[in-house]
């Protein structure tokens, strides 16, 4: 989300963090509000901004069926490297796309900028929450009464990808404590390998281990915006990975770099807790070891716990200014229910859908060849429905990722420490929302 905020966007900011999440009072007029989500008169051609491959196969579906409604898929690049900022600029312009894919993380952004319909009078929207796993709902809502501002697409539930031969030829216990995951990494790196890779540059990733521990970045109550990106869980979780780093028990390689995918592929790397969708990035970037990975929950801080936390996931949002909110959010809700629309989404674009029917679907009930024959799928949707559906984003975090991203990269290198990174994050982050006239918790 490398968003750039210029004085019109900070307006907008300026007029709606009084309403944004945590607060009943509403936004600006909406489809909700007003009560005017009604049927359009005569067809309806829709437009839909989305970076998912295969996703214009999917909606071929919804328009062989729906002469009247048809939607053109436009493709950009995923919402950090530029359809973020494109969206912003086609909201300020007046011309934005009638639906776009937002990610969790981003949805506050737009939320404070007033660049989302309220669909939650649309046919059928209110009526939607228990079709979706509880903590995307509370992400697509942000705790309004009486609003909804996106569909619930895909999620990241994580857990942890291992090496099921190389524990079992060393003898080494599958970790299911991070306790029992340090022990296991001073014993695989005096075998000359890691237990796994710490990623210096993906901050949402360390957000999710965070998340796990049951920690809080982000709060607003009474219109104001509190930062604690130092909490006593982030700080648990910081320590325990700092340890890691100065005793070399894990590598620091670029994520998803040809170096990192090598790293996997021949056996340098024992795990990775990683969300579902590292089903796939393995498979592809790893594909000598295949039938050598299983999956298991993800290390617990309290034995017997369930806690999971969450990487990734994006909705179906309704962009501000559209002309048929009734017709997008009936399309929204297609796409993300619909059992061939999910299982083509899948398969083409290797989503993983938020819709709880998903655990319903063959691409999700069988066993994975690569995985050993090993119903993962389980494994995710056990994870998913014990991820914490209160923790909440910030209006900034293309600057918070940045700002922490860069301080991890000079802990990773010996200066400073993962801990120090955060402090500094949290500190920008403040001066950011401040800058903005965003109100901040003092």
């Amino acid at each position: 989300m490398r968003v750039r905020y210029g004085k019109a966007t900070a307006a907008f900011a300026i007029v709606s963090a009084l309403s944004l999440a945590g607060c009943s009072s509403g936004g600006s007029t909406s489809a909700s509000q007003d009560s005017s989500c009604k049927p359009s008169s005569g067809p309806v051609e829709l437009s839909f901004t989305t970076w998912v491959p295969g996703m214009d196969k999917v909606v071929d579906l919804w328009n062989k069926d729906h002469p009247d409604i048809k939607v053109k898929v436009q493709t950009g690049p995923n919402g950090n490297s530029g359809t973020y900022q494109n969206f912003f600029n086609q909201l300020q312009a007046g011309n934005a796309p009638d639906l776009g894919q937002i990610e969790y993380d981003a949805l506050p952004n737009f939320r404070v900028q007033d660049g989302l319909e309220n669909i939650a009078a649309c046919e059928g929207v209110a009526g939607a929450k228990d079709k979706f796993v509880d903590w995307t709902w509370g992400q697509v809502t942000f705790g309004e009464d009486k609003a909804v501002y996106a569909i619930p697409q895909d999620s990241g539930p994580m857990a942890m990808f291992y090496r099921a031969d190389l524990f079992k030829e060393a003898g080494i216990k599958v970790p299911t404590t991070w306790d029992e995951y340090a022990a296991a990494a001073e014993q695989i790196k005096a075998r000359g390998s890691y237990i796994t890779n710490f990623p210096r540059s993906d901050v949402n990733w360390f957000a999710g281990n965070v998340w796990q521990a049951g920690g809080q970045w982000f709060s607003n109550a009474n219109d104001k915006w509190e930062v604690n990106l130092t909490g006593k869980e982030s700080e648990k979780v910081a320590n325990y990975w700092q340890k890691l780093l100065e005793k070399g028990q894990v590598s620091t390689l670029p994520s998803f770099s040809d170096e990192w995918n090598a790293s996997f592929n021949e056996g340098q790397q024992w795990t990775w807790v990683s969300a579902v969708w590292g089903a796939s990035t393995l498979q592809s970037g790893a594909p000598d070891t295949a039938g050598k990975w299983a999956v298991a929950p993800m290390p617990q801080w309290e034995a017997g716990g369930k806690a999971a936390g969450n990487w990734g996931g994006s909705s179906t949002a309704v962009l501000k200014g559209s002309k048929h909110p009734y017709e997008a959010s009936k399309f929204a809700l297609w796409l993300n229910t619909d059992p061939e629309a999910l299982a083509l989404a899948n398969k083409l674009g290797g989503l993983y859908p938020a819709a709880k029917s998903a655990k319903e679907l063959g691409a999700f009930s069988g066993g994975v060849d690569y995985f050993g024959g090993q119903k993962i799928y389980d494994v995710f949707a056990d994870a998913s429905s014990n991820v914490n559906p209160n923790f909440t984003w910030g209006p900034t975090m293309t600057k918070t990722y940045t700002d922490v991203s860069d301080g991890f990269g000079k802990a990773t290198g010996g200066s400073g420490t993962l801990l120090d990174a955060l402090k500094n994050g949290q500190a920008k982050t403040i001066e950011a929302l401040k800058s903005q006239s965003i109100p901040v918790k003092e």
